[in-house]
């Protein structure tokens, strides 16, 4: 699922339930991280770390521990840029090399609305004006929790070329529904427009990112890619 939201310089692994290889595969650096976590939490390290390593290994790249940095963000190798999620029951890492794309970021949510309130925190009013008519075109939908989920996304492809925080309200972010359906669900493009000083990626300026969305087998998923702006570019935007 994650890795049809992405282009193929991007390798995505992902599962489903815990891994059999569990906190058996971690390196001691991260098991040392987990000397205070409880059980679904370090379920859940393990599982999105077990994904890391496999795409590490699809990559070509020497498998290796994933370590938390500022504000939580994973730690990659040299030359590496990556994003990771995990929710009930499912995990995924996406990697590809800092060559290819400068930065990306990826997010899974179950399909379930947003608990009460939370969609006043998280939207923008023109952007609930836009969930409304979503709404009222494919009520099936949980776009409250898709939207969230975009917002993930795209703070996880922002931290890494800014190293600052960025609000809900720091991007205005629209969804587009692909033409025609699939059997098991919906999928769609997504574009956030940011509403502060954005990231400078090879002394371009970026105020846009932009990527994919799906909502099927009981998630909503997406995924944001950074490029490299093309030479001579005097301004950029991300695809």
């Amino acid at each position: 699922m994650m890795e049809e939201l992405l282009p193929e310089s991007v390798v995505a692994v992902e599962s489903h339930g815990d891994d059999p290889a569990g906190e058996a595969s971690l390196y001691p650096e991260e098991l040392a991280v987990l000397s205070r976590a409880v059980g679904k939490r370090r379920r859940e390290f393990a599982a999105v770390r077990v994904c890391a390593r496999r795409a590490m290994e699809k990559l070509g790249v020497p498998p290796g521990p994933v370590l938390p940095g500022e504000r939580g963000a994973p730690r990659w190798p040299d030359g590496v840029i990556g994003s990771m999620t995990h929710c009930d029951g499912y995990g995924a890492a996406a990697l590809a090399r800092a060559a290819d794309l400068a930065s990306l970021g990826i997010d899974a949510e179950p399909h379930l609305a947003l608990p009460d309130d939370v969609l006043d925190a998280v939207a923008l009013l023109a952007e609930s004006e836009r969930l409304d008519r979503l709404r009222a075109r494919e009520p099936a939908v949980h776009w409250d929790r898709l939207l969230f989920s975009a917002k993930e996304s795209v703070y996880k492809a922002w931290f890494p070329l800014t190293g600052r925080w960025l609000d809900f309200s720091g991007a205005d972010i629209e969804l587009a529904v692909d033409p025609g359906r699939t059997a098991d669900g919906l999928s769609g493009s997504l574009s956030a427009r940011l509403l502060v000083p954005g990231p400078v990626v090879d002394g371009v300026p970026v105020q846009t990112f932009t990527g994919r969305w799906t909502a099927r087998h009981a998630l909503v998923a997406t995924a944001i890619t950074v490029p490299h702006p093309a030479p001579g570019t005097a301004s950029g935007t991300g695809a």
